[in-house]
């Protein structure tokens, strides 16, 4: 019996406005919104080529390095964790991971699955691991990749000492991977400066692009151990050497890899270009004064942050303990009801425990700030009002 056409792609497609104001994505503005409307082209077309090499420049811009193998993975921040792991990895390999939150340790499952002979490096909920912790890792340890998040979108916990990091990595012979998802553009991040041999980001967080590509860049002596496997690469669509020829990274004939979106590089393109026409100190600045302005009207609306130490808090993704009390379930839906705004609740370690706000790319300003503290202000106030009323039944 022939399957009729289905009744709801009849209708026409509706997709409501909202402001997004949770750890990510973060809103478009109109000029990547513009860019994502214009026709499709072939994938290995010279124009499409063209625009992976000006995206290759912005992204170098955006990581302070001038590594030639920097490109995009053709997937969402996910597929730059798994490419940099399993490019990197090979059977047995000693990998020591940072844990502050719930992307350590999602690194971690990662980097079994390719072999690793995976390692922690925890420390307290909500704090981010000192100098002398890492270093003792490392001493016990003498991982061949050491990998951390700069900043976990779970805790709202920064890890500032990446430079140091960096020194004690080339001190043991060992390759530094840095997830820079959640941060970049929030805080300083300089790839070269601190000995960093493998970074990644999102697209969809401060840069305000949609997700779907996920810039990585890699030094050459990343590249170097790559070439140097015994075996291949476990994942052929994460290989960065074939990803890399694709992109014009190594001085060899262009390559087919995939069929990547056009679409999407207009809208990366188009979100580059708008960082390096504000600047790149400009643009960390905005986000950190935003994030100065929602901390100081959180507490003084009452609130208690999760991250108690103000230099271990991350600036774009801001964690809040809920009340006591408090259903945050009742106040995230009441907040996307009355104001279709998203924010979060926790993720992973904290479920259940946090509000999070995320003040990135668009929604960065200082009216934002504002308008988002009124009013999770009303949403937390409106709760405990359903709470009394129901105390009185």
């Amino acid at each position: 019996m022939e399957i009729p056409p289905p009744l709801v792609l009849k209708r026409p497609l509706f997709v409501p406005i909202k402001t997004l104001m949770g750890p990510g994505p973060s809103n478009c503005s109109q000029r990547v919104l513009s860019a994502l409307s214009n026709p499709v082209i072939g994938h290995l077309h010279s124009e499409c080529l063209q625009i992976m090499n000006e995206i290759k420049e912005g992204i170098k811009y955006i990581f302070q390095t001038s590594n030639d193998a920097t490109m995009c993975i053709s997937g969402s921040g996910h597929s730059g964790l798994e490419s940099a792991l399993c490019n990197l990895i090979e059977d047995g390999d000693v990998v020591l991971v940072a844990c502050i939150g719930l992307w350590g340790h999602r690194a971690a499952d990662i980097a079994k699955r390719y072999g690793g002979d995976v390692r922690l490096v925890e420390t307290t909920l909500g704090h981010s691991l000192t100098i002398n912790e890492i270093e003792i890792a490392f001493k016990y340890n003498q991982p061949k990749i050491f990998f951390t998040v700069q900043g976990d979108s779970s805790t709202g916990v920064l890890q500032s000492n990446l430079k140091d990091i960096g020194k004690i990595c080339r001190r043991y012979n060992c390759l530094f991977i840095v997830d820079t998802i959640a941060s970049l553009g929030g805080t300083d991040f300089f790839m070269d400066e601190w000995f960093v041999d493998v970074a990644f980001t999102g697209s969809q967080k401060t840069l305000g692009a949609p997700p779907g590509l996920t810039p990585i860049s890699l030094n050459v002596r990343a590249i170097d151990c790559i070439n140097a496997r015994k075996t291949k690469v476990k994942v052929y669509y994460f290989d960065i050497l074939l990803i890399g020829q694709y992109w014009n990274c190594f001085n060899m004939p262009i390559i087919y890899h995939h069929t990547i979106s056009a679409t999407l590089l207009y809208g990366l393109r188009e979100a580059l270009a708008q960082v390096c026409a504000e600047g790149l100190k400009a643009f960390i600045h905005r986000h950190q004064q935003c994030s100065y302005r929602l901390q100081k009207g959180l507490k003084d609306l009452g609130l208690e942050m999760f991250v108690k130490n103000a230099s271990e808090r991350l600036p774009t993704i801001t964690t809040i303990k809920v009340p006591f009390g408090i259903d945050w379930r009742k106040v995230i839906e009441y907040i996307m009801r009355k104001y279709s705004m998203e924010i979060s609740g926790g993720l992973g370690p904290t479920v259940g425990n946090v509000f999070r706000i995320g003040l990135m790319g668009e929604n960065a300003t200082l009216e934002r700030a504002d308008l988002i503290l009124n009013i999770l202000r009303e949403a937390i106030e409106s709760s405990k009002l359903d709470n009394n009323e129901k105390s009185k039944i």
